[in-house]
C-alpha cells in the first residue's frame, strides 16, 4: 500500500509542471469545422464565421474564451427577440379568444331531431308487426 501511494506522489509531482503550463497559456480549442478562423488581436483575437460573415471580439482569461457579438449580430439578435415578441403576444391573444361555435344551428338540429322522430317510428312500427299476437313467450 505505501509503495502504491509513493508512485502515486511521483506521478502527481510529474504532472504538476504540465498543468502550471497549462493554465498558464489558455488553449484554444479549434472547431471541427471549418467554420470559424481566429485573428490574434491587441488583447485578445477576432473570431469570424466563415459562413455568415459576423464578427466577434474574444478575450481569453483564466483559461477560458469569451466572445462579445458585434454589432451586426447583435442587431440580428435583438430583431428576433422582437420578432418572437410579437408573435408570443399574438398567441396570447388568440388563446384568450373564445373558441368558434361547434354547436350546429337550430336548422341541422331540426333536421338531425326529425331524421331521428323517423327512425324511431320506423323502429316501432317493425315492433309491432313482429311481436307475437297474443301468445305468451
Amino acid at each position: 500500500m505505501r509503495f502504491l501511494t509513493l508512485r502515486l506522489g511521483l506521478f502527481a509531482l510529474a504532472l504538476a509542471p504540465l498543468s502550471a503550463l497549462a493554465a498558464e497559456t489558455p488553449q484554444i480549442i479549434a472547431p471541427e469545422s471549418d467554420r470559424f478562423t481566429l485573428q490574434p488581436t491587441e488583447g485578445g483575437f477576432l473570431r469570424m464565421n466563415k459562413e455568415t460573415g459576423a464578427v466577434s471580439f474574444c478575450t481569453a482569461k483564466e483559461g477560458l474564451a469569451t466572445c462579445r457579438l458585434g454589432a451586426d449580430e447583435r442587431a440580428a439578435l435583438e430583431a428576433e427577440i422582437e420578432r418572437l415578441r410579437a408573435e408570443n403576444a399574438r398567441l396570447k391573444l388568440a388563446s384568450r379568444a373564445p373558441p368558434p361555435s361547434t354547436l350546429p344551428s337550430e336548422q341541422e338540429f331540426e333536421r338531425a331531431m326529425s331524421f331521428t322522430e323517423r327512425f324511431l317510428r320506423r323502429i316501432m312500427r317493425l315492433f309491432k308487426e313482429e311481436a307475437p299476437s297474443g301468445g305468451s313467450l
